[in-house]
């Protein structure tokens, strides 16, 4: 790997860092300006003044915002107010679930998306591609609840395929909880299907205008030769990004989905807290979404880099 290589790659990394710090001052501010005295809206207006001295001692609030701010970053996410579990403990097993789901949806999302947009590309402005199109405008047309709502509507209270509620746990055999996720994978799987089809069909098309395409043409190549040899190898890096920014939904956008089927992720874990003004899960989990879709950002920079010879070069 050359050296031009390796410096973009840690310019790449270094502004991850400096971004994910900006962004952890912001969720640390932002929860302690909406919630002005965080253990009066925990206890409520009837709390005692005894029983809000000692939550604020509990939570470090006498302490100033930035001991209590240096604290949280290194390490100390806090403890929950409803359970009382520290939160990097009852949080490992959330992110375990959410991942699982998100890598389910990815593995079924990724390469049809990718497909879809090859065949698109081949039979463009035809009826496949009209059909293909049309289809992924209207599955991006509608919110995730409502696929949800569907899906479960069809899949389980009328055909009864499938659990309405997805119900997952520790030990759990692997065709069971698969069975558990089918719901929620496959409306994870139509919400970012069509963007990824869209972006890669449009990437392609736009390497087809290349005068080398029109060469690789000239010479007889078949029109899936063409695509497959040098058009979409050309289109890689654009594509890259995109399934990246996908990835990242899939972990970070899973809220709706996850509290739609009650499936135990960090998104149901979020709502739950929110619910309950629990402000150190609130942060905790704002700042690990953060640190995933930023971390997916610099994974999809470093590989288009790497696909692409121009990025390396932009002068």
């Amino acid at each position: 790997m050359s050296s031009s290589i390796v410096k973009l790659i840690a310019q790449r990394v270094a502004l991850g860092i400096i971004l994910l710090l900006a962004i952890s001052v912001l969720i640390f501010a932002g929860t302690q300006i909406l919630t002005a005295d965080v253990a009066q809206a925990i206890l409520g207006q009837s709390a005692t003044p005894e029983s809000l001295a000692n939550l604020r001692e509990q939570l470090g609030l006498n302490d100033p915002a930035y001991v209590r701010y240096c604290h949280w970053l290194t390490g100390d996410l806090g403890t929950p107010m409803s359970s009382g579990q520290d939160i990097a403990t009852s949080i490992k097993g959330r992110l375990w679930n959410t991942l699982f789901l998100a890598f389910w949806a990815a593995v079924v999302a990724v390469p049809l998306a990718i497909i879809l947009g090859l065949i698109a590309v081949r039979y463009r402005n035809g009826w496949v591609d009209k059909l293909i199109s049309g289809l992924a405008l209207a599955s991006t047309s509608f919110p995730e609840f409502f696929i949800g709502y569907l899906l479960v509507y069809f899949f389980a209270v009328k055909w009864q395929i499938f659990p309405a509620i997805s119900t997952v746990y520790d030990g759990m055999p692997f065709g069971e909880r698969m069975q558990a996720i089918a719901l929620p994978a496959t409306a994870l799987t139509l919400v970012v299907l069509a963007h990824m089809m869209r972006m890669t069909r449009a990437a392609i098309l736009n390497v087809m205008q290349s005068a080398y395409v029109e060469t690789a043409e000239l010479k007889g190549l078949s029109a899936f030769a063409v695509i497959r040899r040098h058009a979409f190898p050309n289109a890689i890096a654009p594509i890259i990004n995109v399934v990246m920014l996908n990835l990242a939904y899939l972990i970070v956008g899973v809220v709706v989905v996850e509290v739609i089927f009650v499936y135990p992720g960090m998104g149901q874990y979020l709502v739950d807290h929110v619910t309950k003004r629990d402000v150190p899960v609130v942060q905790a989990v704002g700042l690990i979404f953060a640190a995933v879709y930023i971390s997916l950002n610099i994974i999809a920079d470093i590989a288009a880099i790497i696909a692409n010879p121009r990025l390396r070069h932009p002068k």
